[in-house]
């Protein structure tokens, strides 16, 4: 499988086990579990709150002071990743609830 690109973002596909059908690391836990896709759900959107982030600060409305070095730059990414993950662990935009309640629903 080719990895999928998207900016700064490399998605690299998880090797699967032919005989359980599962991604390597999640041995003994099903695809379908609930936990599995609430984690699933809140990594997706802090994954799109940190391009939303991104997007304000690169647009010039300078939400987080940044400065013109190389590591205030890297700081200034990591605060963001940081923030939007808490934020999605903490209920976020509520997109997570939804794409966790629409794949459960059987």
């Amino acid at each position: 499988m080719a990895d999928l690109t998207m900016g700064d973002l490399t998605l690299i596909p998880r090797a699967v086990d032919a005989e359980a059908g599962l991604a390597s690391g999640g041995a003994g836990r099903k695809p379908d579990d609930p936990a599995r896709i609430r984690d699933a759900a809140q990594q997706f959107e802090a994954l799109l709150l940190g391009q939303m982030l991104r997007s304000v600060r690169e647009s010039g409305g300078n939400w987080l002071a940044t400065t013109d070095d190389a590591s205030g730059d890297a700081a200034t990414d990591f605060a963001e990743q940081q923030f939007a993950a808490a934020m999605a662990q903490q209920g976020g935009i509520g997109l997570a609830t939804l794409i966790t309640e629409g794949l459960q629903r059987k």
